[in-house]
């Protein structure tokens, strides 16, 4: 992928369109759409950030489509002192689709499908491969009015089931793209808008997320790092997820966004036995992850709208620093 790795900083634009953008929030901005001088809600047009899902629910009977194409490309490996080492390249190509139905005004039900295909250490995936399904139920809460100071705000819940490949992998390490462990995930969604000094709109979100996941059995080579003839379990640790994101209003169609996040993945504890019937015990550490989504969203009506950018992991402790380009479509019918 890359023959020499990045700096984590990336340049110093990320850090000034951060730092602008929260000075922004900042001001007093909750004033009604229709002071004079001030965009209308209605007059701008959003896709939404790459990372930070809505907090809003579809009208009942409308249905979202959300198509995402992307590819993770690692740069280096940051060990439990946060610095980075270098990292082979690959290129880890993936795609997952928000499939969503306004079930009452209220409730939003939907599926995430995902597929994938990876080359990596001089050989790739047999094919395109399935990932985990995630299952989504979503309630609101609340709802923004403006000129109000109450954020739309809802829960959501998930659950995924394991799908794709974990193990047995014996030959083709690039085919996993499972976990093999059903995973339940509980958010709270919010939004709100601000106005801007010069009278354009400012959309945040802050979306806060906690994962649980069960117990998979393992057989060979795995997602885990088993050797072939391992026999025995895995149980991924528990994740916590939390992500600021902000979309400002340049024009009616086009908006420029940044998501600043962070997760903390607890430790994966594998155990069983390897192939010479000996005891196998291995415990993943702690991982933490700062992620940085700038992107550009082309709206080309109030229904439908292109994003692209890219997720950066530029720093974190015992995690994998990449930049993963992406695109998706946003389509609400």
């Amino acid at each position: 992928m890359r023959s020499n790795p990045r700096r984590a900083g990336h340049g110093a634009w990320p850090t000034a369109l951060v730092a602008a953008l929260i000075a922004a929030a900042a001001l007093p901005a909750h004033a009604s759409d229709a002071t004079p001088g001030r965009q209308a809600l209605d007059e701008a047009w959003w896709t939404g950030p790459l990372l930070a899902s809505g907090a809003s629910t579809l009208p009942k009977g409308r249905m979202l489509i959300e198509p995402y194409l992307y590819d993770a490309k690692p740069y280096g490996v940051i060990d439990d002192k946060g610095k980075r080492h270098g990292a082979p390249g690959a290129d880890n190509w993936g795609s997952q689709t928000y499939l969503l139905y306004g079930v009452t005004d209220t409730f939003t039900a939907g599926l995430i499908p995902r597929f994938g295909y990876r080359r990596a250490g001089g050989r790739s995936s047999s094919g395109v491969q399935v990932g985990d399904l995630t299952v989504q139920g979503q309630v609101r809460l609340t709802q923004y009015k403006a000129g109000g100071r109450t954020p739309t705000i809802s829960l959501v819940v998930q659950e995924t089931l394991p799908l794709g490949r974990h193990d047995r992998l014996d030959g083709r390490p690039n085919d996993g793209f499972g976990s093999g462990a059903y995973a339940t995930s509980v958010g709270v969604n919010s939004q709100t808008y601000f106005w801007t000094p010069n009278g354009r709109i400012l959309r945040t979100r802050l979306n806060l997320a906690y994962t649980r996941s069960g117990r998979a059995d393992v057989r060979d080579t795995s997602v885990y790092g088993t050797p072939t003839g391992f026999s025995g379990q895995a149980r991924p640790g528990d994740s916590f997820n939390v992500d600021l994101a902000f979309e400002y209003s340049i024009t009616q169609k086009w908006v420029a966004a940044m998501d600043i996040g962070y997760q903390r993945d607890a430790a994966t504890r594998v155990s069983g036995v390897d192939g010479a019937g000996d005891a196998f015990d291995r415990r993943s550490p702690v991982s933490q992850a700062l992620i940085l989504a700038p992107a550009i969203e082309y709206n080309i009506s109030p229904a439908l709208g292109v994003i692209a950018g890219a997720r950066i992991i530029p720093a974190g402790r015992n995690t994998t620093a990449s930049v993963t380009p992406v695109i998706a479509v946003n389509y609400v019918l």
